[in-house]
């Protein structure tokens, strides 16, 4: 993939636009290459990505994805590559420091870095350009605006325009309307190396609720190890408004020596740090802008965050966003206009109203009738399988499923969520 630095275009043609090349972005182009490499293509498919940083040629260190992924699976062979780490079993820590492990089994628990995911993407891509079958260009500046009209969808940039029948836009947007819960997922992390022996590669920490709670939301670790000597030790909040940096920082130094199971951080090496915040709301976001006259749809796809991605209740977007991007390439390599796109929901609709409840009562917390953050986590896995709640994080599950989950919630809690968020909808809130 080529930089097109030295290009000043006017009026540019492409078949796809990819505006941002993050997470959701390069999922699309992994998902891309995967299908253009399947098939024969009659001509090269035109795609260029407008971000500032093209991180298939740069290829930073700037964050990690953890996500569940079957045995055997299609998921599988497609990040399989690009996997740092494989676990069959993970520990989630109680508050008191009692660890319970949990069997994933069909599953595995799977990190992958950042780094590595885009140099696995870049080679896939790189392939299907060679063969034909892709012409990929890299914009390095950022869009200014998106016009569209009945024929086309035109990005504006510094210096012209891209017009194109498909953008795909995973920019922050903020949600169509207020919610009545909202909680910032606020992490900070650093991968860590010690003495050679120092860890166990096997004991991968999903959530410890043994840190300091704060007074609103929760709080845990986890510790995920590479080697015998290397780990990546988080700590996150879910909280009203992000931590202070140096509130943050002391919560992870405090936590890091008990993770590594050491008394002291002395002569670690820190290799990488990564931090940062993601909305956990009950606000709805729009997959596609308001389509212009005429036109049943718009041209327009929004991506990631801004596309509904992340599970309002955790945080988690990873197999959401994915989803979308396998749907949405099989379609784009077949040619679909963008105003036909088939996006599908990053979630059932009830599990929306499920995510609200839970947010709601964390927020409430125990002094006013809501969730005790930790043991509710805590109990969902101790009484269910675990296999059951990662479905139902990923938004795989059925009502049945659905129903087994919330007969083991506390009762009182959630009843008393689901009437105060009754009241709020009743009221006009929605």
């Amino acid at each position: 993939m080529g930089d097109d630095a030295g290009v000043t275009p006017t009026t540019r043609a492409a078949d796809v636009v990819l505006l941002g090349g993050g997470g959701a972005g390069t999922a699309v182009l992994h998902h891309l290459a995967l299908h253009l490499l399947r098939q024969r293509q009659r001509r090269p498919l035109r795609v260029v990505v407008v971000d500032p940083l093209d991180r298939l040629a740069a290829r930073p260190a700037d964050r990690t994805w953890c996500s569940w992924v079957p045995r055997g699976g299609r998921a599988e062979a497609e990040l399989g590559p690009a996997v740092h780490r494989w676990w069959p079993t993970v520990l989630v820590v109680a508050r008191d420091g009692s660890p319970v492990r949990l069997d994933l089994a069909p599953l595995r628990y799977a990190m992958v870095r950042g780094e590595d995911y885009y140099a696995h993407v870049a080679a896939l891509v790189a392939r299907a350009v060679d063969r034909g079958a892709l012409d990929l260009a890299h914009l390095p500046v950022a869009a200014l605006d998106v016009e569209e009209d009945a024929t086309a969808a035109r990005v504006v940039l510094p210096q012209g325009h891209l017009v194109a029948p498909v953008v795909l836009d995973s920019r922050p947007a903020p949600p169509a309307r207020p919610g009545a819960s909202s909680l910032v997922q606020h992490f900070l992390g650093q991968r860590v190396r010690g003495a050679e022996g120092s860890v166990d590669p096997d004991r991968a920490v999903l959530m410890d609720f043994s840190v300091p709670q704060p007074p609103v939301g929760l709080a845990f670790g986890y510790c995920l190890p590479s080697d015998t000597a290397t780990s990546l030790v988080e700590h996150t909040a879910f909280v009203p408004e992000p931590l202070a940096a140096q509130e943050q920082a002391a919560a992870l130094a405090a936590y890091l020596p008990g993770a590594l199971g050491t008394t002291t951080s002395a002569g670690l090496h820190v290799e990488h740090v990564e931090a940062g915040a993601i909305p956990m709301t009950d606000a709805p976001f729009t997959q596609r802008p308001a389509a212009p006259p005429g036109q049943r749809r718009s041209r327009v796809v929004r991506l990631g965050t801004a596309g509904g991605a992340v599970r309002p209740s955790t945080g988690y977007a990873f197999t959401a966003m994915h989803r979308a991007a396998r749907a949405l390439a099989g379609q784009l390599a077949a040619g679909v206009p963008g105003d036909r796109l088939d996006v599908p929901r990053p979630y059932p609709r009830r599990h929306a109203w499920m995510d609200a409840l839970v947010l709601r009562a964390l927020i409430d917390g125990p002094q006013r009738g809501g969730l005790e953050g930790p043991d509710f986590f805590v109990r969902l896995f101790t009484r269910n399988p675990p296999q059951r709640v990662l479905r139902f994080l990923d938004g795989l599950t059925g009502p049945a499923e659905e129903l087994a989950l919330m007969a083991t919630s506390p009762r009182g809690p959630m009843l008393r969520a689901a009437a105060r968020d009754a009241a709020w909808r009743l009221g006009g809130g929605r």
